[in-house]
């Protein structure tokens, strides 16, 4: 019977070309299932066969566990102290075995054994044809509509097959069987059932491998792509660089008579692409984004990340587009929050703010409107420029005398002392539960205690643009905080 099996081993190893030891596994998982029936419950076998003779031994196992865990599974689980009664030196997450009798292999079903070798057969070579191909590089799969599949579609290149989510197919687009299929390669699921390449039609990666592929240039290294934002099938913009200063970044990517530009937008269903400079300069490279758009003017707040643009009314509407398409993407593609506002809008914005700092000045440096106005036009807007602007810049403000700067930037120093002093006092009625949140900084735990967020369900109860503005947080890193702040609920 052992020869028997090796030669049944070699024949399989020859029909499928796979390895004699993925043919062995099988074996060995047939020979396994088989014994497991004989102990019924979750027992957990281990079968090895001597790959020169046939012959095979069969053990059962249990699984090292601490003592505090507690057994979850008695069939397979063994207490740390009980173990150690048997083994001295043994440790957690080892395992113990003890020889029991193997299942003669006329005794299985046969019917069964075969299906778990043959199974493992086909794992082994979907396992090596994955391998094969994902070995050569590819970024682009390019393969014909096979099936659907609860609303994904499986594509087929080949003997390798890909998985498209709805989600990430291009929005309206209707593909059928046999039709012919480009997507990027996202990456493989092995926890997936089926295909496991992940494609997508819709990521903006999709977008930069097809420029790449229109664009020699790109794959020689004389341009590059930077970033990419898009509204799958509509609308997406790209910003594109030049390593070489005789090369045209846009007018390469469009092509002569826009031949490069509208394959790329053939693909994708017609979608519009805007083909944006990139620039180290951020405020240069969202003037650039918001295209066509025409921006008057563009006030940068590094501390929030985000730039409030200003456009006449004329271009208030190409600049946001419809929906808030345009502003979105140039968002997307920046990295940075715009706020479009018309100059009336603005201006109400800096009187606002102007007014604040007044305010600011009056009560914290207990000096009249006056003195507070000439700070103001003199560009000043917190109390730590007082406090900290050179000496001599603050000295050629002619309204003001050398007492009278040494005073204002005592007071602002005092000032400051106190409101640090004050918001420690805050922070320290925070709650614990809050203090010890993953993604609480501790400035951000200051921010959320001069809000008034004092308690991890405070911060739970908080909708998205309002930690946003409390805390200079992006969208998604606020979105993220907050369902971390709620987990307990629905644990509870």
């Amino acid at each position: 019977m052992n020869r028997e099996m090796l030669m049944l081993v070699d024949a399989i190893s020859r029909e499928k070309s796979v390895e004699r030891d993925v043919v062995f596994g099988a074996v060995e998982a047939a020979l396994a299932s088989a014994t497991k029936k004989i102990y019924g419950g979750e027992a957990d076998i281990r079968v090895s066969v001597d790959r020169d003779s046939g012959e095979y031994e069969t053990f059962r196992r249990w699984h090292v566990v601490p003592n505090e865990a507690g057994l979850q599974n008695a069939d397979a689980e063994i207490l740390l102290f009980e173990a150690q009664e048997q083994i001295a030196d043994i440790e957690v997450d080892d395992h113990i075995e003890e020889p029991v009798e193997s299942v003669p292999i006329g005794r299985i079903g046969a019917q069964a054994a075969k299906q778990v070798i043959l199974q493992k057969i086909r794992d082994a070579e979907r396992e090596q044809l994955l391998n094969d191909f994902m070995s050569r590089g590819e970024k682009i799969f390019v393969g014909t509509v096979k099936r659907l599949d609860k609303g994904d579609i499986i594509v087929e290149s080949g003997r390798v097959e890909g998985r498209l989510k709805r989600s990430e197919m291009i929005s309206k687009e209707n593909l059928r069987t046999g039709d012919r299929v480009r997507a990027v390669i996202l990456g493989v699921d092995p926890t997936q059932r089926g295909p496991q390449i992940m494609l997508s039609r819709s990521s903006p990666e999709f977008m930069k491998e097809l420029f790449a592929q229109e664009v020699p240039e790109i794959e020689q290294g004389l341009l590059e792509i930077k970033s990419c934002a898009r509204d799958s099938g509509s609308r997406a913009k790209i910003a594109v660089i030049s390593h070489d200063r005789r090369v045209d970044p846009i007018g390469t990517c469009v092509g002569v008579r826009g031949s490069r530009v509208n394959g790329v937008t053939t693909e994708l269903a017609g979608e519009r692409v805007d083909i944006v400079l990139w620039s180290e300069d951020p405020a240069q490279f969202v003037i650039g984004a918001l295209a066509p758009a025409n921006v008057q003017s563009i006030v940068v707040d590094e501390e929030r990340h985000a730039m409030d643009v200003v456009v006449d009314e004329e271009n208030l509407a190409i600049a946001i587009g419809r929906g808030g398409q345009n502003v979105r993407l140039a968002s997307e593609l920046t990295g940075w929050r715009i706020n479009i506002m018309s100059a009336e809008e603005s201006a109400a914005k800096h009187e606002q703010e102007s007014e604040s700092v007044r305010k600011l000045f009056v009560e914290k440096l207990d000096v009249d409107a006056e003195v507070a106005d000439i700070l103001i036009a003199e560009g000043f807007t917190s109390l730590e420029e007082v406090a900290y602007v050179p000496m001599q810049e603050m000295l050629e403000i002619e309204a003001f005398d050398e007492d009278t700067v040494t005073e204002l930037r005592t007071r602002a120093k005092d000032a400051l002392l106190t409101m640090e002093i004050a918001k420690e006092e805050k922070v320290e009625e925070v709650s614990q539960d809050l203090r010890d949140l993953e993604g609480v900084t501790p400035e951000l735990l200051s921010k959320l205690a001069e809000g008034g967020i004092n308690t991890r369900d405070d911060l739970a109860d908080l909708a998205v643009d309002e930690l946003v503005d409390l805390s200079g947080l992006d969208e998604a890193a606020a979105r993220a905080l907050i369902m971390k702040a709620r987990e307990h609920w629905f644990n509870d």
